[in-house]
């Protein structure tokens, strides 16, 4: 790790040496201030740094992109590179005459902008990382969660916050994890309006070209309103005041710009109809509680969303945990018409691992009852199961791996 940087170390920074060992650009994208510029600068020290976000280096960028990019024939790192979508077209002849490893690195913020600008122009030569928000384990500085090993017996909890400070479940959700927040120590209600609202004031007019701001920002809080649950797209576009169209454009958006993910219904059927529509999860707890008008921890402690939050850090830190390894997740959710459901499952390929997630600090004797169900359904009941909830002790209860939320 670079010293000339004071950064919390990030999980990525291994994968991320080892695809610009293979290729000769890697792109980097993630959300705004998920610590995309402090991680390349860090890591690749000996290149040189330019941002398109610079008037000045964006216009040269855009009227001589040839002479833009000689300036640096031994490395260059492009910040921002959506701001000059050109660019990468003629970066394809540049590598392809000189085809060294990692001599270009890119990020972006925008990702369908910036995966179909490079998709189109560098396949086959660049390896594309997400960097999403902190882990809890890079917060505690933990060894990065392996979601493929979920099922495992959990070691012991160390009863240790996800911030290393012994902070409680409420004050972490609430937090939440962009890196400022840490950082800084700056209280995250006020950043994470900031946030917001740059967000919908630049990125949102550039992507969309919406004229009435508001209803977009009335549109997002009825989306955080929904986390954790089923989307279903013709009731938020009726609540929303706008066409079902619109609906899917601004929700295709708001996934594309990391502030939510959608987590698709695994199809094992079992001769039962399934639920076909995805569940909706906001990326970061905070940013989520700030949406949802949660003013403080013990707000969210007997809040009604305090469910839905936890179940989208659960599910937020499983999707940092493969996006760290360079892998696309593998999660998806379970559902039938009789109201049977696994909050998460981790697809392993042959076989699927059911994950409960419940708020409670106790165990109750009925949160085990979904888990129980899913194995009578596959016909195996030693297969492996997970329950993550909201106490402190991570353990084995009846064969299934009883993690903490400390454990994630």
């Amino acid at each position: 790790m670079c010293n000339m940087y004071d950064m919390i170390p990030r999980h990525l920074q291994g994968t991320l040496l080892a695809r610009a060992g293979a290729y000769p650009v890697v792109t980097v994208t993630g959300p705004r201030q998920s610590g995309k510029t402090t991680l390349v600068r860090a890591t690749f020290p000996h290149h040189a740094y330019v941002t398109l976000e610079d008037p000045d280096e964006r216009a040269f960028a855009l009227e001589d992109p040839r002479g833009f990019l000689r300036r640096w024939p031994d490395g260059v790192i492009l910040d921002e590179v959506q701001r000059a979508p050109d660019l990468v077209s003629y970066l394809q002849r540049i590598v392809d005459e000189d085809p060294r490893p990692g001599r270009f690195v890119l990020t972006g913020s925008k990702n369908f902008l910036v995966l179909r600008d490079v998709s189109q122009s560098l396949a086959g030569r660049t390896g594309i990382l997400h960097l999403l928000p902190l882990a809890s384990t890079e917060l505690s500085r933990r060894p990065s969660l392996d979601p493929r090993a979920i099922g495992s017996p959990p070691a012991p909890s160390s009863g240790t916050g996800a911030d290393g400070t012994g902070a409680d479940l409420m004050h972490t959700l609430f937090t939440g994890f962009y890196p400022p927040i840490h950082d800084r120590a700056v209280h995250p209600t006020l950043w994470l309006s900031d946030y917001y609202r740059t967000y919908v004031e630049r990125d949102v007019r550039e992507l969309l070209n919406v004229g009435d701001l508001e209803t977009f920002g009335r549109f997002v809080r009825l989306c955080a309103g929904r986390s954790g649950q089923i989307l279903n797209l013709s009731g938020l576009a009726a609540d929303a005041g706008v066409s079902h169209t619109t609906a899917r454009r601004w929700i295709s958006v708001l996934e594309a710009s990391f502030l939510i993910s959608l987590l698709r219904p695994h199809f094992r059927s079992f001769n039962k109809r399934l639920i076909k529509a995805p569940k909706l999860h906001f990326t970061d707890t905070g940013l989520l509680c700030y949406l949802l008008r949660i003013g403080s921890p013990d707000d969210l402690r007997t809040h009604s969303a305090r469910g839905a939050v936890f179940e989208t850090f659960v599910v937020s830190e499983l999707l940092k945990a493969y996006a760290n390894r360079g892998t696309d997740p593998d999660l998806w959710y379970w559902r039938d018409s009789g109201g049977h459901e696994m909050d998460i499952l981790v697809d392993l390929g042959d076989n699927q691992v059911p994950i409960e997630v419940k708020s409670g600090e106790t165990v109750a004797g009925d949160f085990l009852d979904s888990l129980r169900y899913w194995r009578r359904l596959v016909g195996n009941e030693a297969s492996p199961a997970v329950l993550v909830f909201g106490g402190d002790t991570s353990f084995m209860r009846d064969g299934v791996a009883v993690r903490s939320w400390r454990a994630l």
